[in-house]
């Protein structure tokens, strides 16, 4: 199920997830004693009701059914895979930050909890994350997760071009051996790192995209901007554009080189650093 929260404007901005899988069959113990199949989805939707009319100008609920094959972007967005379900989430339209129900039983007492929490200002927001690899930096290009994306790609003394990518990707997969070729051409180049990060599974918090592979170039001593790259993917246009962008601010032309746009993360671009989990 997903919920939405309304901002002044009286637009939606927060969604509450709620993701079952099919048509679950849930055991009922009735007066008597003897216990009837009762359909999971009918009793989530009839308690959930009383949450609708009590976040009616707040938050907006949305049932998934998670055996639906139109649905699998979503359970994608949310990391979310078979052994989680039935899951909820919260999603903050604003700021694309996503919030997991602590709680694992789906009932209307942990849907409020979750709820109140959320609007309180209490709940914090969930990052996917793989785990940092032993080897990670052993490579000419390193391997990023969620965990250490912040530390490495807003580095104060190295120019980090990284990869955005997903593993079943068929233009991907092809990209990879290029880029394998790019980190070899910078591996010693002390103020130049070439990393790639397998963007299903971790979450990094840039604005979203409906297309792999991108890529993105993230300055030396930067907090706040970040170039996209927009040009050719062969291994001279990525060099061209990496020689350019890591010349000396003296250096560096007013007018940005063909295939590159820089936007400023605070207008166009948003990067919510998270805590990393180390």
């Amino acid at each position: 199920m997903l919920a939405t929260v309304k901002d002044k404007s009286g637009c939606f901005k927060n969604f509450t997830f709620l993701l079952l899988k099919g048509k679950p069959v849930h055991n009922e113990v009735s007066e008597d004693g003897k216990q009837n199949k009762v359909d999971f989805t009918r009793l989530i939707k009839t308690f959930t009701m009383d949450l609708v009319t009590e976040y009616n100008l707040e938050i907006m609920f949305i049932l998934v059914d998670t055996n639906e094959t139109r649905n699998g972007r979503i359970f994608e967005y949310f990391r979310i895979t078979e052994v989680d379900v039935p899951a909820v989430r919260i999603l903050n339209l604003t700021s694309d930050a996503k919030y997991k129900m602590p709680a694992d039983e789906v009932t209307v007492e942990n849907l409020r909890s979750f709820c109140h929490s959320y609007l309180g200002g209490k709940a914090k927001p969930h990052v996917s994350s793989e785990e940092i690899p032993q080897d990670w930096d052993k490579n000419p290009v390193k391997v990023l997760v969620g965990k250490n994306f912040n530390r490495v790609a807003f580095n104060k003394t190295k120019n980090v071009f990284v990869m955005f990518y997903a593993p079943w990707s068929h233009d991907c997969r092809k990209l990879l051996p290029i880029w394998d070729e790019l980190g070899k051409k910078y591996e010693r180049h002390g103020n130049i790192v070439i990393a790639k990060i397998d963007f299903t599974a971790n979450d990094i918090q840039l604005v979203m995209l409906d297309r792999y592979t991108f890529f993105r170039f993230f300055p030396v001593g930067s907090n706040n901007q970040v170039v996209v790259y927009d040009g050719e993917y062969t291994l001279e246009a990525f060099a061209e554009f990496l020689e350019k962008q890591s010349k000396p601010k003296a250096e560096a032309t007013k007018k940005p080189p063909p295939g590159e746009s820089k936007l400023d993360l605070t207008e166009e671009e948003t990067v919510i650093k998270q805590k990393e989990e180390l």
